[in-house]
């Protein structure tokens, strides 16, 4: 029988952001990243993961976040929010330099634990959602997917899209990494992510 593992956060506070992989902190703490295309609601995750209603700053505008942004909490590990994929208001080399400083930290940070790889449970698979995932995949970064804004719709209609990307993925392996459902709005799937995060932490230690 599965069980979720309750995780209680005591303190979460913002402690820096990065421009690049050079500028990230310099300490060892396990770290869990956000990641997913612009408007996802990765900021939205970070506050309800939290339980703080404005540690991370939402915004309605694709692309707002721009830099590695690193959270502390409870002194034992690091949630960091990193800018979102496939959109962003700025020019094309500013875009080429979020995408060359993304890369560089999934692929070089080693305390890094898991990538959390939101996706918008309303649409079907996005051609760069599943290219990304694919980049993920070749790199050997530990990923999970978390598909967000279920309470936008059906039940129903959030498994048929999960079933169309285990589909989709199963082009380059064979079983599909772990699959959570949430929604910042209700709080829903925080104990399983959070669950998530503790057994990480668990075997970190072994």
């Amino acid at each position: 029988m599965s069980f979720v593992v309750f995780m209680k956060i005591k303190t979460a506070v913002f402690k820096v952001s990065a421009p690049d992989l050079r500028s990230c902190p310099a300490w060892a703490l396990p770290e869990f990243a956000l990641i997913g295309r612009s408007n996802v609601g990765k900021s939205s995750l970070v506050n309800a993961l939290t339980a703080r209603r404005d540690l991370a700053r939402v915004s309605a505008t694709p692309g707002k976040t721009q830099l590695l942004n690193f959270y502390l909490i409870d002194d034992r590990w690091s949630l960091v929010d990193l800018p979102g994929y496939g959109y962003a208001d700025v020019g094309r080399e500013r875009r080429l330099e979020f995408q060359a400083a993304v890369a560089d930290f999934l692929a070089g940070r080693d305390n890094l634990r898991c990538v959390f790889v939101l996706i918008d449970s309303r649409l079907s698979p996005q051609p760069i959602d599943l290219e990304f995932l694919r980049w993920l995949e070749g790199e050997q970064v530990p990923h999970a997917l978390i598909f967000t804004k279920a309470d936008k719709q059906s039940a129903t209609q959030t498994r048929a899209r999960v079933e169309e990307f285990k589909a989709a993925m199963s082009a380059w392996r064979a079983e599909p990494p772990e699959i959570l459902i949430s929604s910042a709005r209700t709080g829903a799937g925080r104990n399983e992510i959070l669950g998530c995060v503790t057994k990480a932490l668990a075997e970190s230690r072994r």
